[in-house]
């Protein structure tokens, strides 16, 4: 049997009957297009959903680091604020003689371990002493230039005095250490 041609297929049908597939043409045209809708809501909804997810992620590790900041450096006012006790105390210490120490050994004795408690504290909290010595290079890291001089002997940038020790706290400097510096030109 021969197949029908197109033009045949359209003589058998009546208006009526094209009309009701011209419908279910048009209703599955529909359906189509409001599954493509459907389907960029959703993408959009899940482009939203992941950029939602993505700044929690991110503020959780905000807060965080805030956290371990906080608890790292939150003392960083009043370790600062305790440096000058330290200063004091050190000078106190260095400046005592030896009739003073045989005069009054429970006193003295009784400010080292002032000193030492206030040195534990620090540690206990991460605060870490500067000590450069003379003859150690200058680090403007670490080291506050308080004058320069040419001494006889030493190098440009040679520590020739140190006139207070500086701090850190873990890894940040609370004060640098304030010395003298020399300024002898290489020769």
């Amino acid at each position: 049997m021969a197949e029908p041609k197109n033009e045949d297929f359209l003589d058998d049908i009546d208006t009526a009957e094209a009309e009701e597939l011209a419908e279910e043409f048009a209703e599955i045209d529909d359906e189509a297009l409001e599954l493509e809708q459907l389907r960029a809501e959703r993408d959009q909804l899940k482009d939203r959903f992941m950029r939602a997810l993505a700044d929690a992620e991110n503020s959780r590790k905000r807060g965080d680091r805030a956290r371990r900041d906080a608890e790292q450096y939150g003392g960083s006012k009043l370790a600062r604020d305790m440096l000058p006790v330290y200063d004091n105390m050190k000078r106190a210490l260095d400046s005592i003689t030896d009739e003073q120490k045989a005069g009054s050994a429970a006193l003295i004795e009784g400010i080292e371990l002032t000193m030492r408690a206030l040195l534990d504290v620090f540690s206990k909290h991460g605060v870490q002493n500067i000590a450069p010595q003379i003859g150690d290079r200058f680090d403007p890291q670490m080291h506050e230039a308080m004058f320069e001089a040419p001494v006889p002997g030493t190098r440009a940038g040679d520590i020739i005095q140190v006139a207070a020790e500086g701090f850190m706290l873990h890894d940040r400097l609370l004060r640098p250490a304030q010395v003298g510096v020399s300024s002898t030109p290489a020769g």
